[in-house]
């Protein structure tokens, strides 16, 4: 799940509309065959799906990233302190 952090850059925000963008693309795309099957066949049409995808792409690119957060990058995890010894003269690499 989220832990509920979202970046708010432009870059961020445009390529979040990639999911929204393909999805009305397509029902579009079904709507016009539905209505004008002989015009707008589906199979034809797919070109105008990858035009979507290239678009919002260097759109994001060209988004500058102002104010961008990363929140993947997760801080270093806390190294717990080494247990103490239990025989205070035992030197580490030889036996007894």
């Amino acid at each position: 799940m989220s832990n509920g952090i979202r970046c708010r850059c432009p870059r961020c925000t445009i390529r979040g509309l990639m999911g929204p963008a393909v999805i009305v693309t397509v029902g579009v795309l079904f709507l016009l065959h539905e209505a004008r099957g002989d015009v707008f066949d589906f199979a034809n049409t797919y070109p105008f799906i990858l035009i979507v995808i290239g678009a919002i792409l260097l759109a994001s690119s060209l988004a500058p990233m102002t104010g961008h957060s990363d929140a993947t990058a997760a801080p270093p995890p806390a190294v717990p302190p080494a247990p103490p010894d239990s025989t205070p003269n035992s030197m580490p690499g030889q036996g007894q």
